[in-house]
């Protein structure tokens, strides 16, 4: 049973987002591909979707990550996706969980929030970019409130996930 009626997307960059420039021979940032992805998939859920910034995650600040967390905690919506870059994403992740423990009265700890990615820019063959967007919006329906990351068809707590850069994915946390 689905519990959330709207999910509100909150675009911030990252790699799902970048394109190759031939001119400059650089990846960078056009518009959002997120419409692109949702009207390629076919999406009819209810989506608000709110582009913030276009940033690579290294380049992302805690002013930046503030104003992820004011963006989630402004929106009416209890089920939130969050697109990012993989480099920093369970960094954000984690401000949001402590936020979330820290000060139950702002009202974040009654919402299911979602980081995804892509290891490969949704404008390149071969991306990841489509499959971990409709992963996450069906985890941001199903899942109890908290602060997920959902990459490689797995959603994992914040606290509990971390990056594999040697096999370019995301798993479970060793202690």
């Amino acid at each position: 049973m689905l519990k959330h009626a709207k999910i509100h997307l909150l675009v911030t960059g990252g790699t799902l987002d970048k394109d190759y420039d031939p001119l400059s021979g650089e990846l960078i940032f056009p518009p959002t591909h997120v419409p692109k992805i949702l009207q390629q998939a076919r999406v009819s859920l209810e989506l608000e979707i709110t582009p913030l910034m276009a940033l690579d995650s290294l380049q992302m600040t805690d002013a930046d990550r503030l104003q992820i967390a004011q963006a989630c905690l402004q929106t009416a919506a209890s089920a939130i996706v969050i697109t990012h870059g993989t480099d920093t994403m369970v960094k954000t992740g984690e401000k949001l969980q402590q936020l979330m423990q820290q000060a139950p009265w702002l009202g974040l700890s009654d919402k299911t929030i979602v980081l995804t990615g892509a290891m490969r820019p949704f404008a390149l063959s071969d991306s990841d970019a489509s499959f971990n967007l409709g992963a996450s919006l069906l985890a941001a329906q199903m899942a109890p409130p908290g602060v997920y990351v959902c990459m490689n068809g797995q959603l994992h707590s914040v606290e509990a996930v971390q990056k594999n850069r040697r096999l370019g994915r995301f798993e479970a946390r060793t202690p």
